[in-house]
C-alpha cells in the first residue's frame, strides 16, 4: 500500500509547502503550545499519516506512520516508521520526497573533534557510505536519517553480532573483523582523530550537514555526472528520443568537422547524451581567448527532455611545475567588476567573509568577482534556508546559535557584493589555471591590489590530481626493459 502526499480530497487544493513543514512546526501541530494559541487552517493537514499495512515478519497487519518534513540545509523527505503489535517487529527508514537529481553528489567530511560525530547525515537508499581509514563501506540499501556517530556505531554493532559464529567457522575472518571493530571503537572514543568519511549518492538525494566554521578541507560537496551504469541502476537508461526519429537539430554559428580547426569566439554545436536522463541533447562549445592569460573553452549543455543544464569552463595546456596563489584586495565597485576565472581545481577563500570553497565545488567559472560571490551566496542560501523562506529565518529547526551565525554570514556577503565592505579574495590553484584581471598599465603584470605567488604542490594535491601516477619521462626504456626475453631456436 502506498500513500500519495500530493493527492487532494473534494475541492481542497494544497501545495507541497502545506504538507512539507519543518520538524518544529510539525511538533507544534501534534502538541499545541502551552499558551493555548489558536492553530491556523494548517490543522486540517495531519502531520503524521497512519496506514494499516502488512508485517513482513508475521504476515499480520501492523501500522506504518509517515511524516512529511523538511530538513534544514537540505530538502523535503519522508520519514517512515513501521510497528507490529502482534510480533513486536519495528522498522524505520527515510525516502527522498523529490525526484532523482540531475547530478550525483559526493560529500566528504574530515572528522577532527568529538562534536563532528553529531553532524546530521541523510543516507538515501541509493547511497554508499565509506569510512576511508577503516576501509569500511556501507553499501546502498536502507535509507537513514542519523548522524556520523549513529552510522559508525550501527556498523560496529552489526559486525559484533556475528563474531561468535565467525570465530568457530572462519577464524581468519573473525580476527580481521575484530581489528576493524577495535579501530572503530577507538574512533568513537575520540582516540583516532583525524579520519575521513564520505557519502556518495548517484541520485543526489543524500547529504552531510555543513558548519559555518568549516575551513578548506573539512567539509566538501562535489557534484558529478552519472555513468550509463548508474543511470541504468536508477531506472534512467531510456535513451529513446522524446519525439520524432531521435535526431537533434544542431544550432549554432559553426559545425566542427574532423578536418576543422577551432576558431576563437565561434560557437560549435555537437550531439551528446544528457547525463541526467540519457536522452539526446546538444552541447555548445566556444573557445575564448583571455588577454594576457590563455585560451579557455566554454561548454554549455541543455536537455529539453528533463531540463538538465550545465555550464562549465575548461582550461588546457601542460601541467605546470608549480601551483599558483592569487590574492586580490577588493575595495570598490571597480574591483567587483574585474574578470575572474576560477578553474575546477581551484580553492576559493575570503577570510574577512568567513568563506572557504573547496576545489571542485563550483566547477569552472568565468565571470566577475561580483558574479562569483553572488553565485556562492545563492547556492549556499538555497541549502541553508528553506526554499520558501523569503525572510531568511531558516525555519524553526535551526538552533538559535546556528541561525545567528548564518544570518551574520549572509549579511557580510551581501555587503561585500554591494561594495560596502572591503575583503580579500584568494585563489589557490595547484594547476595555475585561474586568473584575475589586472588594472595595471601593463595588464600582464599584477596591480597594486594584487599579489601572485608560485608554490610547490603538496603531496595531497599531487595525489588528488593524479600526478603521482603519471610518468612522462623514461617510460620508453622501462617498457623495453619489461619485455620478456624470448630465445629463438
Amino acid at each position: 500500500m502506498s500513500s500519495n502526499p500530493t493527492q487532494t480530497n473534494g475541492t481542497s487544493s494544497l501545495s507541497s509547502s502545506d504538507y512539507f513543514k519543518s520538524i518544529g512546526h510539525q511538533v507544534d501541530q501534534v502538541a499545541p503550545s502551552a499558551n493555548g494559541a489558536e492553530q491556523g487552517d494548517d490543522d486540517d493537514v495531519k502531520p503524521v499519516d497512519e496506514i494499516e499495512s502488512l508485517c513482513m515478519n508475521c504476515h499480520d497487519n501492523g501500522i506504518t506512520r509517515l511524516l512529511l518534513t523538511k530538513i534544514p540545509y537540505f530538502r523535503e523527505i519522508i520519514i517512515m516508521s513501521f510497528s507490529c503489535d502482534h510480533c513486536g517487529f519495528q522498522n524505520n527508514e527515510i525516502q527522498a520526497a523529490g525526484s532523482v537529481q540531475l547530478r550525483g553528489t559526493h560529500y566528504e567530511l574530515r572528522l577532527t573533534a568529538m562534536p563532528d560525530f553529531g553532524r546530521q547525515v541523510i543516507k538515501a537508499d541509493t547511497a554508499t557510505v565509506k569510512f576511508i581509514e577503516l576501509d569500511l563501506e556501507i553499501p546502498a540499501g536502507k535509507g537513514q536519517l542519523t548522524n556520523v556517530e549513529g552510522l559508525l556505531s550501527g556498523v560496529v554493532d552489526d559486525l559484533e553480532m556475528g563474531q561468535e559464529a565467525r570465530k568457530e567457522q572462519q577464524p581468519e575472518v573473525h580476527d580481521k573483523v575484530a581489528q576493524i571493530i577495535t579501530r572503530a571503537r577507538a574512533m568513537l572514543a575520540g582516540e583516532a582523530f583525524p579520519f575521513r568519511m564520505y557519502v556518495d549518492d548517484p541520485a543526489g538525494n543524500s547529504w552531510i550537514s555543513p558548519d559555518l566554521r568549516d575551513g578548506v578541507g573539512k567539509w566538501e560537496k562535489r557534484e558529478y555526472e552519472r555513468t550509463s551504469e548508474q543511470n541504468e541502476a536508477l531506472g534512467l537508461s531510456d535513451t529513446a528520443a522524446p519525439s520524432g526519429d531521435g535526431s537533434i537539430p544542431l544550432q549554432g554559428q559553426g559545425r566542427l568537422n574532423d578536418s576543422d580547426e577551432i576558431i576563437p569566439d565561434e560557437v560549435y554545436s555537437f550531439p551528446a547524451s544528457c547525463p541526467g536522463c540519457m536522452h539526446p541533447c546538444v552541447t555548445h562549445m566556444k573557445m575564448v581567448d583571455i588577454p594576457h592569460f590563455k585560451q579557455v573553452v566554454l561548454m554549455s549543455t541543455v536537455c529539453d527532455a528533463c531540463g538538465y543544464k550545465s555550464n562549465d569552463v575548461k582550461t588546457g595546456g601542460a601541467v605546470p611545475e608549480l601551483g599558483q596563489k592569487i590574492s586580490l584586495t577588493v575595495k570598490t565597485n571597480v574591483d567587483l567588476a574585474r574578470d575572474i576565472l576560477k578553474s575546477e581545481s581551484c580553492a576559493l577563500e575570503c577570510p574577512e567573509l568567513q568563506l572557504s570553497v573547496n576545489p571542485g565545488t563550483l566547477g569552472g567559472r568565468f565571470t566577475t568577482v561580483e558574479g562569483l560571490l553572488t553565485q556562492v551566496r545563492d547556492d549556499l542560501r538555497s541549502q541553508i534556508f528553506e526554499a520558501n523562506d523569503q525572510a531568511g529565518e531558516g525555519g524553526d529547526s535551526l538552533s538559535g546559535d546556528d541561525k545567528t551565525r548564518w544570518t551574520a554570514f549572509f549579511d557580510g556577503l551581501d555587503k561585500a557584493i554591494q561594495g560596502e565592505k572591503e575583503f580579500t579574495i584568494i585563489l589557490a590553484d595547484p594547476l595555475a589555471s585561474s586568473y584575475v584581471q589586472s588594472l595595471a598599465d601593463d595588464p600582464s603584470q599584477p596591480d597594486a591590489q594584487m599579489t601572485i605567488e608560485s608554490y610547490t604542490r603538496t603531496d595531497e594535491e599531487e595525489e588528488d590530481l593524479g600526478l603521482k601516477d603519471m610518468k612522462v619521462e623514461g617510460y620508453e626504456a622501462e617498457a623495453e626493459a619489461e619485455k620478456p626475453d624470448v630465445e629463438m631456436k
